[in-house]
Formats: structure tokens, sequence, C-alpha cells
């Protein structure tokens, strides 16, 4: 039998921190995810299944709802990433598709996906050296796809807005972790 360790997209075995003045950068490998594509003419039973599933409505265009554990962020025209804590919801995917049934087409991404948190007030003067997104207008619960540090990305803003979530390829995680570093380090 295999002894295998899990690793993060960093390849620690325990998240990377990084602590700058006013801004703190967080490797959050403890997140479930998985697409939700509502097929044609099934939306309506797409979006009630999914409702009854996080007990919110899903959001609207370029915004996110979290209840409770679960976080729904809009990614294209009835299409969400919907978000769990991977200790509850390591079959999020399995869960998801048996609330919507045929409705929609649900699909893993947990480990397609690298999320770093900023969380500070100089969050600001990183995102706007690495992406056209004007976070300082954003508001909570907002998303929008932007490119940053040259890979298309998520970007959330959480519960204020000097928190700020950045979904990116994991195969990218390296780089895209070295520039938001670079970019931090550029601003004090």
């Amino acid at each position: 039998m295999h002894d295998l360790e899990p690793i993060t997209a960093l390849w620690g075995t325990a998240p990377r921190v990084e602590e700058f003045q006013g801004l703190t950068i967080s490797e959050c490998p403890d997140w479930a995810l998985a697409s939700l594509a509502a097929r044609h003419g099934q939306e309506d039973a797409c979006v009630s299944g999914a409702a009854g599933f996080l007990g919110a409505d899903l959001p609207d265009v370029a915004k996110s709802v979290t209840q409770g554990r679960l976080t729904a962020f809009w990614t294209g025209p009835q299409q969400w990433m919907i978000e769990a804590p991977h200790d509850s919801h390591e079959d999020l995917a399995a869960q998801l598709l048996a609330a919507v049934g045929e409705s929609a087409s649900v699909t893993e991404q947990t480990d397609g996906w690298v999320r770093f948190d900023l969380e500070g007030p100089r969050c600001h003067d990183v995102l706007e050296r690495l992406c056209n997104a004007d976070t300082r207008m954003m508001e909570q619960d907002q998303v929008t796809r932007t490119q940053l540090a040259a890979l298309g990305t998520f970007l959330v803003c959480r519960g204020t807005d000097t928190h700020f979530s950045i979904i990116a390829p994991r195969s990218s995680a390296g780089s895209l972790h070295d520039s938001l570093v670079a970019a931090a380090r550029s601003v004090i």
C-alpha cells in the first residue's frame, strides 16, 4: 500500500503564509471546488436545485454569495463555481450533482485551481500592479475574471474591501506566488 501525504500547490506540507507591512498573502488549500453549468432548457431546475443545496439563490453576474460554509460565484452565463471547506465537502461535486440532477453539468475542480488570499490595506497596491481590475471600487461579494500576472484568474472580494481571493490555475501556483510576493515587496 502506498503511503501518500497531501501537499499544497506550492509543494509544502503546510500552507505558505507571507507577512508584509499591511498585507498577508496566504495559500488556501483547504477548499473544495466544483463547477456548475445549467443545461439548455433546464436553467430553472438547475437554479432551484442549486438554491436548495446552497440555502441561497445563485449569484447574479459578477457576484458571489455565501451561506454558511458554502460560497457560489458567477463565472459566466448560467455558470458558477461552488466552494466549500474540503474537510466537510471532499465530495462536493457529487453532493452538488445529487442536488441538481440532470439539469446541470457538474465538474470536480478542486485540484485544478489554487487559491491565494490577500488581506490588509496594502492588497490594493499589490493587485493594481498585477491586474487591470479596479479593486478599490470592488464591493463585498463582487467577482471579476481578470488577467493577473499574465494568468486568467477569478478575483473575489470577500467580507471587506481589504480581503481578496485569487483563484488561478494550480499549474501556475509557483509563478503566481512569486509575482504576488515581488509586488508586495515593491509597495513596502
